[in-house]
């Protein structure tokens, strides 16, 4: 086979990449961004420069790009004793183990674990375990009673009548949840929603923990009560009785990074107790590392019936993700006669699962978990910084997961208007970073935010240079904002 030149790459990704979320239109007259290796936190395209990755590929290669090896040896072993085999009604022993691995590092009875390929997957797997959940339980609780004698009749006349559907479920406003017809269902970003639908019924929508746009009078108390309100409503109003599944990130991603108030998490699960609907915390971005505890409800004691994962379990060394559930969620299925009624070929692959083992290995062995805790204050302190320029309106997230939101005013908060989005972050801003060599991400989904989430291997010395370059390109865009 011969040797594939910069130049024949270039042109054989125009004819025939189609690249994800992506404006390909944008490539008629310009070369498309070809990486060609990587080390640590660093990249390095197919002209030989290299870029800080301070997005850790799209929040998940959390061990950093210097493992290739040891991970690859890992699924060469793998290979040569079994390439692949299902897990529909068999088992191997990579699946049974890295069950076993995340089953002892996700936080109270998370025992069960269903593994699929990617994240938005796992949003959907959960969404269809959330609906078949409450018809299980039904039925064997129906079960139960038609057994009982016939002193219990107007128990058994009682549970045999047919009762309204549980499949509805609640996201909140901005969320990003995935693309699969399910997961995009979820979505609460309506630009992505919309060239989809009619989508998957029903979702409703309720607040985000967005406070920086919040009264500047309004206490942390007042914010969370003002959030609970409207969940808790947002249930009654369409009916308790139909409602399966409240689906929230432990910190949202889309929008920058929304961390909760004091309380807010307590009382989710609260609600959710009162009306007997499955809470699941979406862990894709947050699992793993990503705010300094294996898995971000452990940092917030949110204690979800259900966590969905992905991204940072192989560190996207592979594709692989899981839906985790509590004792009491499996309960119904291991009836003799009950059964998830889901599946994919490839959840569970033997290889993808060798993988995420040798992940958590090094992830384990490199301590990188305690070293998030234990530089997230420096690295935030670095990132505040930025809030000396009069663009930066704000600085928020936790561990190593942070948004920067823009402003046009920093006095008022006031943002920009979509041109100004439309000039300020694809104008400039993206390929001004990146020809600085910094990878991050800018986004406008909510307002306008730089997203910053590097590898979890990322020292001090990363964190400079991603504040340095940060704050020169920032200080550029301002000055070209107000000329």
């Amino acid at each position: 086979m011969t040797q594939t030149t910069t130049v024949d790459l270039q042109q054989l990704a125009k004819d025939h990449l189609w690249m994800h979320f992506t404006r390909m239109g944008g490539y008629a007259a310009a070369d498309v961004p070809i990486i060609v290796r990587g080390d640590g936190c660093y990249l390095e395209d197919a002209n030989g420069k290299r870029y800080l990755d301070a997005l850790a590929g799209l929040f998940s290669v959390n061990i950093g790009y210097s493992h290739g090896e040891e991970i690859g040896q890992a699924a060469l072993e793998q290979m040569r004793e079994l390439p692949f085999y299902t897990n529909w009604s068999y088992a191997h022993p990579r699946a049974i183990e890295l069950a076993a691995e995340v089953a002892s590092l996700a936080p109270g009875d998370l025992n069960r674990v269903f593994f699929v390929s990617g994240g938005s997957e796992a949003v959907e797997s959960a969404w269809k375990l959330a609906r078949q959940y409450y018809l299980v339980r039904g039925e064997k609780r129906l079960r139960t009673v038609l057994a009982e004698p016939e002193t219990y009749h107007d128990a058994v006349v009682a549970a045999a009548q047919p009762r309204p559907r549980r499949y509805k479920a609640i996201a909140r406003h901005v969320a990003y949840h995935g693309t699969t017809l399910g997961a995009l269902s979820i979505n609460g970003i309506p630009a992505i929603r919309t060239p989809f639908e009619p989508l998957i019924p029903e979702v409703r929508h309720v607040r985000n923990t967005n406070r920086y746009h919040r009264p500047p009078q309004e206490t942390e108390e007042e914010f969370t009560a003002f959030l609970l309100d409207d969940l808790e409503q947002t249930i009654v109003a369409m009916g308790p009785e139909t409602v399966c599944l409240v689906h929230m990130e432990p910190v949202q991603n889309a929008g920058g990074c929304f961390t909760p108030p004091a309380g807010y998490w307590r009382g989710v699960r609260e609600i959710c107790d009162r009306y007997d609907v499955l809470l699941s915390a979406d862990e894709v971005i947050t699992a793993f590392g990503r705010l300094g505890y294996w898995f971000g409800s452990e940092r917030y004691d949110i204690r979800p019936d259900i966590v969905t994962s992905a991204k940072g379990l192989s560190s996207s060394y592979a594709a692989i993700g899981a839906v985790i559930a509590t004792d009491r969620v499996m309960e119904p299925f291991l009836d003799a006669t009950s059964m998830y009624s889901h599946g994919i070929t490839f959840g569970g692959h033997p290889v993808m699962c060798a993988i995420a083992l040798k992940n958590i290995e090094i992830m384990k062995r490199e301590g990188i978990v305690d070293h998030v805790r234990e530089t997230e204050g420096a690295f935030r302190a670095k990132l505040e910084t930025l809030l000396d320029l009069p663009i930066v309106g704000d600085v928020r997230g936790t561990g190593f997961f942070y948004g920067i939101e823009l402003v046009r005013d920093k006095e008022t908060r006031q943002t920009f208007s979509d041109e100004e989005c439309e000039t300020l972050l694809r104008g400039f801003l993206s390929p001004a970073l990146f020809d600085a060599g910094l990878i991050c991400r800018t986004d406008d989904r909510g307002d306008p935010v730089v997203q910053i989430s590097p590898p979890l291997v990322a020292t001090e010395t990363e964190m400079d240079e991603i504040v340095g370059i940060l704050g020169d390109v920032l200080g550029e865009a301002q000055r070209r904002m107000r000329a």
